[in-house]
């Protein structure tokens, strides 16, 4: 997914919001779906979190308003305020929309883990898939409405589809091994989603083949793979 440059998701959000949140907001983005994607849920979720709370920032400022002091925002204030301005004032996805999912993503990332009842099956990798697709939908509604009067250009929609596309963790870890379900990663991708994977630990060459072995690579490309990521 392209975020950066004169097409992307940064710069035609930017048309609309504050440059400053929309950043943020794409820069938590970016970590809620990396952590998803290695099976890490609690980050994913408090990096999810993170993104609504840029997003309300960047729609308070949208509406004409100033951010309080950063120990004085409030999310649910933000919400509750945006649905009372006057109807006919803003565009609903605005007032009403947008926020309302934010108040759902924001209410698992905020209260969930608090309310985890240890004796229970535990909620963290659904709720880790709830808010990374809530808040995938937040950023497309937000650039169908930054790309109003472009609803037929095939970037925006592209961008759309894509942000709105349901996200999977790619890794499995099962006893101790990781394995990737990523499409024709070849074997010097397997050696380098494994390092990846891995980091900040480290591995020994061996490992590292024995890896790309595991995802069905003949045992001489696994050999040939550690030496092209040197």
């Amino acid at each position: 997914m392209t975020t950066t440059g004169p097409t992307g998701i940064d710069a035609l959000l930017k048309a609309a919001f504050a440059a400053k949140h929309v950043t943020a907001a794409l820069e938590h983005f970016q970590k809620m779906v990396e952590a998803l994607q290695r099976g890490e849920w609690e980050p994913s979720i408090a990096k999810g979190g993170k993104l609504i709370e840029a997003v309300l920032k960047a729609l308070w400022i949208h509406v004409g308003n100033t951010l309080p002091p950063a120990r004085q925002f409030k999310a649910g204030n933000v919400i509750k305020q945006l649905a009372q301005l006057p109807v006919g004032s803003h565009d609903d996805a605005i007032r009403l929309t947008i926020p309302r999912a934010c108040e759902f993503a924001y209410d698992i990332a905020s209260n969930r883990g608090a309310r985890h009842d240890p004796g229970e099956v535990d909620p963290n990798e659904m709720d880790a898939a709830a808010v990374v697709a809530t808040c995938s939908w937040v950023v497309a509604e937000m650039l169908r409405y930054a790309q109003k009067g472009a609803v037929n250009d095939a970037t925006v929609k592209q961008l759309v589809a894509g942000l709105t596309q349901r996200k999977y963790p790619f890794i499995e870890e099962v006893d101790g091994r990781a394995y990737f379900h990523v499409p024709n990663p070849g074997a010097r991708g397997v050696a380098l989603l494994t390092l990846w994977y891995r980091h900040p630990g480290r591995m020994d060459r061996d490992s590292v083949i024995a890896a790309i072995i595991r995802h069905g690579f003949t045992r001489n490309n696994a050999l040939l793979a550690p030496m092209q990521v040197t």
